[in-house]
């Protein structure tokens, strides 16, 4: 029998979820049914999780519950912090310094030994993880910046928790909000390669923070996460040259060269997520006065799409295309953006776990042999 083969598991469906689905012809994204635009704009991050990880949203008294138990999860202990100073001493990078921390987040979880099919242990590891990734990521960057890390502030929400900690000041309305947003938009995406990932391991019924500490490996990778850092890195090399935005692109369309947060592998129009982010974009160049990355953005967009310029049809703006330029705008250094696309989908890589261990499988494809056959083993002394 021939068996198929699907390189990448290109169009290959290995699994069933109510969580997110998208449309990539019609540039759609929906959690558990919810357009993704509803969410982002009306709904906190901590609603999004709860419909992710509950199947519904929450009621006010549901969300305070859920919310407050979070943030009484914020604190690091100190052994964790101890182990980041070591890490920022020798300036690892943010992505590694965060694989490494939630993997040391486990030696102080009461349900570390927890059994492999207890459900509600799951879910408070998954809780534990998603407030603490935030400490994590202040605290290292602190730390390597010469800086103490920010105790966390309970009361404010997860995402003005974080900005918070991270500068040591509480962020203005629009910060905040768009930071909740940018978080909301990061939450889920399908079976990516680094929700894949996180599925395969709870597949064998290894514990939460193994699942995730797979997730943030597999996003580490340059063809998977750091699209929103690649971009920010290009308007940096436009703003130090002596030349426009328009004549920028055009050199790197005219060299046919890959224009950072033009294009993906699902959608084939503009990335619903873009839409959203570029609208928060103008927001916060409006209230902080700063508008060069925007009209950069600006000016980039018109050119490839009102002038037809792109090499191939089907090219559009992704959500990392403005996810750079927003996340610049709050302060947030470029290598840490990476890690916070790693914070906000934490929050499905756990939603998954639950979804997939309720009815699980072990995941287990086969490889197609393609090497040589028949060889004649030859002893060691007559080689």
């Amino acid at each position: 029998m021939t068996e198929q083969f699907s390189k990448g598991l290109e169009g290959v469906v290995v699994a069933e979820s109510e969580l997110s689905d998208i449309n990539g012809e019609t540039g759609e994204l929906v959690y558990r049914g919810y357009d993704i635009e509803d969410l982002a704009t009306g709904a906190s991050y901590e609603e999004v999780l709860y419909l992710l990880w509950n199947g519904r949203l929450p009621a006010r008294d549901e969300l305070a519950e859920f919310s407050n138990g979070m943030a009484g999860e914020f604190a690091v202990d100190e052994a964790v912090l101890d182990s980041l100073r070591v890490l920022a001493d020798a300036d690892e990078r943010p992505m590694a310094a965060l694989r490494t921390g939630v993997s040391m987040l486990s030696m102080t979880d009461p349900d570390a030994d927890a059994r492999p099919r207890d459900e509600a242990a799951a879910r408070r590891k998954g809780r534990r993880i998603l407030a603490q990734i935030p400490t994590l990521l202040a605290a290292y960057d602190r730390l390597r910046r010469g800086e103490e890390p920010v105790e966390p502030d309970e009361s404010l929400s997860y995402a003005g928790n974080f900005l918070y900690m991270l500068t040591g000041d509480e962020p203005g309305e629009v910060a905040e909000e768009t930071f909740d947003m940018a978080l909301s938009l990061h939450a889920d995406h399908g079976l990516n390669a680094s929700t894949f990932t996180t599925v395969v391991i709870a597949s064998t019924f290894a514990d939460v923070y193994s699942s995730v500490t797979g997730g943030i490996g597999a996003l580490a990778g340059p063809l998977h996460g750091g699209a929103n850092q690649d971009v920010m890195e290009a308007l940096f090399d436009l703003d130090e040259r002596e030349i426009t935005a328009r004549e920028w692109v055009e050199e790197m369309v005219d060299r046919g060269s890959r224009v950072p947060g033009w294009g993906h592998r699902v959608y084939s129009v503009t990335d619903p997520r873009a839409a959203i982010l570029r609208s928060k974009l103008e927001d916060l160049a409006a209230a902080s006065g700063e508008t060069k990355w925007l009209n950069y953005t600006t000016s980039i967009t018109e050119y490839l799409t009102e002038e037809q310029r792109l090499p191939e049809k089907g090219i559009a703006p992704n959500v990392d295309f403005y996810s750079g330029s927003v996340y610049h705008q709050l302060g947030i250094p470029v290598d840490m953006y990476t890690p916070i696309f790693a914070m906000a989908r934490t929050g499905g890589w756990v939603a998954h776990i639950l979804e997939y261990q309720t009815n699980n499988r072990l995941i287990r494809p086969r490889g197609r042999y393609v090497g040589p056959e028949d060889e004649a083993f030859v002893p060691l002394e007559n080689r």
